[in-house]
């Protein structure tokens, strides 16, 4: 094969391509020249081990808890305001500002200033979490109430519809495309937020672990515990794809 066939193999299949970077990560981290890139091979041992030990469950528990309500709160919250915004001006113009200004501020520097309020534990990792990932879901589901057409709402008017119906019936359907993009978008930054909520905030849960093994050096495991929390990012998001993918043909009546 040459170097040409090769490269569009490589092009073609992401598999390959994974391969590829795989082997290259196992030989460097044979020959020892980074002590950051331990061999993968022991990354995968390490990985496996995980799951035998009790401390790495209390802290999936933990995690997967403050993950779980962070983000709940931010899809339960972020919808309505969404809406709200985007079917009053007034509305748009008194929050857009401060959801603009959080969606690029530094949320980690904003941290700190939280646990003097809700002192050092889940309730401050939850409202980390809620600050990671709220913005994203009120902008899209904004986007996806003013990019509804105003023919389908003059239509709901002429058949008599109240304010209230047109927005269950008429807008929100017509807008699920863009809040469900919004929601796929928050799990990333929700899982950003609780990890660096536990790494900033308390040491507890999965940043607990991250900060142990960091701290003695035992770097398969974290590499591990990374595997870890890639796999829940990635099952989470491909989730709410498959139900992206149910409501697709509202986007196509639009």
């Amino acid at each position: 094969m040459n170097f040409f066939s090769f490269s569009r193999l490589m092009r073609r299949s992401p598999f390959w391509s994974l391969i590829f970077w795989a082997a290259v990560w196992e030989l460097v981290g044979q020959m020892g020249w980074m002590t950051l890139l331990p061999p993968l091979t022991d990354i995968w041992f390490a990985f496996a081990e995980l799951f035998k030990q009790t401390a790495f469950w209390d802290a999936f528990a933990m995690t997967a808890r403050t993950f779980g309500i962070g983000l709940g709160l931010s899809i339960a919250v972020g919808i309505p305001v969404g809406i709200l915004m985007g079917i009053s001006n007034r509305a748009d113009k008194i929050l857009s500002l401060w959801v603009n200004l959080f969606l690029s501020a530094p949320i980690t520097a904003v941290i700190p200033a939280l646990m003097p309020i809700l002192g050092i534990g889940d309730a401050t990792v939850i409202a980390t979490v809620i600050l990671f990932s709220i913005w994203v879901v009120i902008i899209d589901t904004q986007a996806g109430v003013t990019h509804v057409k105003d023919s389908l709402v003059e239509m709901g008017r002429i058949f008599g519809c109240s304010r209230w119906k047109i927005i269950f019936w008429i807008i929100i359907p017509s807008a699920l495309p863009e809040i469900f993009t919004g929601i796929r978008l928050s799990v990333v930054r929700a899982v950003k937020g609780v990890i660096v909520g536990q790494i900033v905030i308390a040491l507890i849960g999965f940043g607990g672990l991250f900060n142990t093994y960091l701290s003695y050096f035992l770097m398969e495991r974290f590499w591990g515990l990374i595997i870890v929390v890639f796999i829940m990012s990635f099952t989470i998001i491909g989730l709410v794809e498959m139900l992206e993918r149910r409501i697709a043909f509202y986007a196509k009546t639009r």
